[in-house]
């Protein structure tokens, strides 16, 4: 490991792990099709090159995404942690139709979670959403509860606000909190980060291509990105311009898109860690490349300069979905 790609500490409480995290989700239909067979070839790459932090979510394909885990690290347990969200509540045809933080629903989703992954205990449990009906205290006692039983091994929160990250890291440590990161989603720099700063949290940073909107993707059938704002045609000429923007930046440099928003990402802070939802192995292949490539403090004012957040059209969820992150209040 060269020193470019030293361990970053998750927080004063949580483990230490490789600068980058490998976000599971799109292997599990959020993003349409996937491979089976290139999820856990890309999962077994990413290991393979120092990867350390893998990040799902128990209603990632309802049950899917962690079984698919599983099958990925049934004789490689030892090379990975586990970081596990919890909480939304899915219906058999797939629909969103709440969420769930009581006490007794943290243990039942832990115990589900342990059975489909095969595993004995999990690296970072953390709510996925506020549950605006139970106080953050008992969702938190009850995962300290699964801690000290030696189900848990840390404690982590998911697009949060800073009255709710302090409330919980009086229950208990809280080693990062997740949340969207980008050049184009910045909200977090200012009352955010500073608390986590203050409290020694640290961050894994997801959606740091603001879910491939800076790479030119184009959602397709079945993706969920062709819901959202930023992915509108009503946005698509604003959005366009800062697309180009930044891949004209990035090939000045030599790099893939990927690789700048990883790169970005980096330079952003010691306590940053992105979690790059790579579904193949080329993908990987190029996030892994920012963590090698450095960006001055001049490089990084220039881009922020080049593709400045307040020109993004569109919010980062729907209006509904919006309303309901406690990160955005």
């Amino acid at each position: 490991m060269t020193s470019s790609t030293r361990v970053r500490s998750l927080g004063a409480a949580g483990p230490n792990v490789f600068p980058l995290a490998l976000g599971c989700m799109g292997m599990s239909g959020m993003y349409g099709h996937a491979d089976e067979a290139e999820s856990i070839a890309t999962i077994h790459a990413a290991l393979d090159h120092g990867i350390t932090l893998l990040d799902t979510g128990d209603f990632y394909g309802m049950g899917q995404n962690e079984l698919l885990i599983g099958k990925a690290l049934r004789d490689r347990r030892q090379q990975a942690l586990l970081s596990v969200k919890f909480g939304a509540l899915r219906g058999p045809d797939g629909a969103w139709l709440g969420f769930d933080a009581r006490p007794a629903a943290v243990k039942n989703f832990l115990a589900y979670s342990l059975k489909r992954l095969g595993v004995d205990h999990i690296d970072i449990y953390r709510p996925s959403r506020l549950d605006g009906t139970v106080p953050i205290e008992e969702t938190i006692g009850a995962i300290v509860d699964l801690l000290k039983a030696g189900y848990v091994r840390a404690v982590g929160l998911s697009e949060v606000g800073v009255d709710t990250i302090r409330r919980a890291h009086a229950v208990h440590a809280i080693s990062d909190l997740q949340i969207e990161y980008s050049l184009v989603s910045r909200g977090p720099e200012a009352k955010i980060f500073p608390a986590l700063a203050e409290l020694g949290i640290g961050v894994t940073a997801y959606a740091v291509l603001s879910r491939g909107l800076l790479a030119g993707s184009r959602p397709k059938q079945g993706d969920f990105r062709a819901r959202l704002p930023r992915f509108a045609p009503e946005h698509g000429e604003q959005n366009r311009r800062l697309v180009e923007a930044f891949a004209t930046f990035a090939a000045a440099r030599g790099l893939r898109p990927a690789t700048l928003a990883v790169a970005w990402a980096l330079a952003k802070g010691e306590h940053i860690v992105p979690v790059i939802g790579a579904r193949t192995r080329a993908q990987l292949a190029e996030a892994l490349a920012g963590v090698e490539s450095s960006l001055s403090p001049e490089d990084v004012a220039s881009l922020e300069a080049a593709v400045p957040a307040s020109a993004v059209g569109g919010t980062r969820y729907d209006p509904h979905q919006m309303g309901m992150l406690d990160s955005e209040r």
